[in-house]
């Protein structure tokens, strides 16, 4: 595996663990139940072939461990989503998510190192806007689902503003191609239709859109994620 196309899925662990919360509380919530619990299928399908795909490489002593990490954290956090959907579970849910979020996160960075080329900084930029559009949104669900509290609104205002940082980051970095700028001009009007649904009142409209909403600027994060990685690919030869 290309170590730009490794440093690409590990950190798209990030998002899945935010996703996969993100829908386990769609399902809590009753927000378009079918959809969510094939996406939430999916998605945990996905995280154990990328996980698998992972494990056949060689790696080192370090990132070997954060990636064994990651494995036993993802491992529980499926087990818990395999329960049935309840307003205490989807706490104990996004809980473990956070946790594997971190994990995910430590492993990127690793393997950020490993690259030593600054075009792997674009990749990881690039690829936490995946997991800050679907923990902005599983968030939005906690607090729809009354499990909210400081920390949690605290964070949306935090990621919100990180996002809009991030976008301006990537728009002024010197790779560009028209491709990327391409995406970056989508990814840029599909935030503003995220921003305004997670700004709403979480009631069942809101819940509806930010459900959407957040796919939709998903798709196209990893979309713009994927052309990174094939540029740091290009400069590691």
């Amino acid at each position: 595996m290309a170590l730009a196309t490794a440093i690409n899925r590990t950190a798209r662990f990030r998002a899945m663990s935010q996703r996969t919360a993100k829908l386990y509380g769609q399902l809590h919530l009753a927000v378009r139940p079918e959809r969510a619990r094939e996406a939430l299928e999916q998605t945990r399908r996905q995280m154990r072939a990328d996980l698998d795909e992972l494990d056949r490489q060689s790696w080192p002593p370090e990132v070997a461990r954060l990636l064994s990490d990651v494995r036993r954290s993802a491992a529980d956090l499926d087990g818990l989503t395999a329960q049935a959907p309840g307003k205490a579970n989807f706490q104990t849910v996004s809980t473990q998510a956070d946790q594997m979020l971190a994990l995910a996160d430590g492993a990127t960075q690793a393997l950020e190192r490993l690259a030593q080329a600054p075009t792997a900084k674009l990749v990881n930029t690039a690829g936490r806007q995946r997991m800050l559009s679907q923990r902005l949104a599983k968030n939005y669900g906690l607090v729809a689902a009354g499990l909210d509290g400081r920390p949690q609104r605290e964070q949306m205002a935090g990621d919100a503003q990180e996002f809009q940082r991030a976008m301006a980051q990537l728009a002024n970095a010197p790779l560009s191609t028209p491709a990327i700028r391409s995406a970056l001009e989508l990814g840029q009007g599909q935030w503003v239709f995220f921003d305004a649904a997670i700004k709403r009142q979480p009631n069942a409209r809101g819940l509806e859109d930010v459900a959407s909403t957040s796919e939709r600027l998903l798709e196209v994060m990893d979309s713009l994620t994927a052309l990174y990685e094939a540029a740091l690919h290009d400069v590691l030869g």
